[in-house]
């Protein structure tokens, strides 16, 4: 049985701002200065995103001192991708199905 794509997490990954964190944190968990820095945000446009990042349970954070790390939880990067993978199994198993119009 298809399921189907999370519309939020597909809202909250179109932007490109936070696609381009999404991006970093694949690579490494990073502190908010780390990610101001390799994304020219500002940290309060910065700050919001991450807040939208998280809410979304894309993101968690890890306190350390004075800082907020943060990293990606790929398990759910790894939801979506499988839900896209059936749709394209779905795709091409139906790609014969034609509905004829009335």
């Amino acid at each position: 049985m298809l399921t189907s794509v999370d519309p939020d997490v597909l809202r909250v990954l179109g932007d490109p701002l936070r696609l381009e964190i999404v991006t970093l944190l694949a690579r490494e968990t990073l502190c908010t200065t780390h990610l101001v820095e390799e994304t020219g945000a500002r940290q309060t446009n910065l700050s919001n995103h991450m807040k939208v990042l998280r809410e979304a349970g894309i993101v968690e954070t890890e306190p350390c001192g004075r800082f907020t790390y943060y990293k990606l939880k790929p398990e759910v990067l790894a939801g979506l991708s499988e839900r896209f993978a059936e749709l394209a199994a779905s795709a091409r198993a139906a790609v014969e199905n034609k509905r004829a119009c009335p």
